[in-house]
């Protein structure tokens, strides 16, 4: 099997695309349920808190009774057993097949017909290009499976992020880790490493160990430096420390010289898409946008095409 894979391009794109299906179904769970246990263990810490002796009550004396209930039960990723979020009616295996039982149910819960929304298969659709994308790029190794790792935990981030304005350490801390960690295990790309697309070129990751201390370090400060410049110039916080997270995580894969490419093709797509929104009024002025999902793309491209990228650009000066 593992021979096929590796000298068959399309068994190895085809088996990425259909995992990434796969993945793409448990990425709906994680989009929707971290956020709901993140919350259930802050109430938590919260009540612990109010519980403590001497500690200040809520204004209507309640000492996190509330919270209490909240967070009654088991939940994370397993467990409870996924359900209508309309009748609360189980959702039966033949159900739950990635694009297609949302295209047999038109759309609609078997038990109670309300709608389902189209992002589930949407993002189901979008991992598994995304994955298939990967492979045909990298080609079959190692590299090629951090990379779909790092894509999915990107999917992921981006779901939550438009979501609930949030980028848990959950998922950025250890894809920072893992990151440094690859740089030592899995080393720099080496020539002939890539599938059909990669040109035969460097693999755009891991990087060496260096580069990947420094990329994580230059891409947490960078923007945490703008972040205190723009709040001490406006009095505002233009975004959140889980930005700067992603941006050292995007850093420990890929090195400093992908930062400034990353950093740039994400605020200008992130200012294209508001100022288009703002005018198209679906969008409020001075309304908080989530900068996590343009960090994200941009990452993932410069995973595919960077070392491209920058090499044109050298080229261009003669330094290619």
């Amino acid at each position: 099997m593992i021979e096929l894979l590796s000298q068959t391009s399309a068994a190895w794109v085809a088996l990425a695309g259909v995992t990434g299906l796969l993945v793409g179904s448990f990425l709906n769970v994680v989009i929707h349920r971290l956020p709901i246990m993140l919350e259930r263990d802050w109430r938590e810490q919260c009540a612990e808190f109010d519980a403590r002796p001497g500690a200040m009550a809520n204004s209507d004396g309640d000492v996190g009774a509330h919270a209490t209930t909240q967070v009654a039960g088991t939940y994370n990723l397993i467990v409870p057993r996924s359900a209508c979020p309309a009748c609360r009616a189980p959702i039966k295996s033949w159900q739950n097949i990635p694009v297609l039982s949302w295209l047999l149910l038109k759309g609609k819960c078997a038990n109670c017909k309300a709608p389902i929304s189209l992002r589930y298969p949407l993002i189901e659709l979008c991992c598994a290009l995304l994955s298939a994308a990967v492979a045909w790029k990298f080609g079959f190794g190692w590299h090629a499976v951090a990379a779909l790792g790092l894509t999915w935990a990107l999917i992921a981030l981006t779901g939550i992020d438009l979501d609930t304005q949030l980028l848990p350490d959950a998922i950025t801390l250890p894809l920072l880790w893992a990151g440094l960690l690859a740089s030592l295990f899995v080393g720099i790309g080496a020539r002939g490493v890539g599938g059909v697309g990669s040109g035969g070129g460097y693999a755009s990751l891991p990087v060496t160990p260096a580069d990947a201390i420094t990329g994580a370090a230059l891409g947490y400060l960078s923007l945490w430096i703008v972040f205190h410049v723009f709040r001490l110039c406006t009095g505002k916080e233009g975004m959140g420390y889980g930005d700067f997270k992603l941006l050292a995580a995007l850093g420990a894969w890929m090195g400093a010289r992908m930062l400034l490419p990353i950093v740039l093709f994400s605020a200008l797509t992130g200012a294209v898409v508001g100022i288009a929104l703002i005018l198209s009024g679906r969008h409020g002025r001075g309304v908080p946008m989530p900068f996590g999902p343009f960090l994200a793309a941009a990452g993932w491209l410069a995973m595919m095409w960077g070392p491209q990228w920058v090499q044109a650009y050298l080229g261009l000066y003669g330094h290619g």
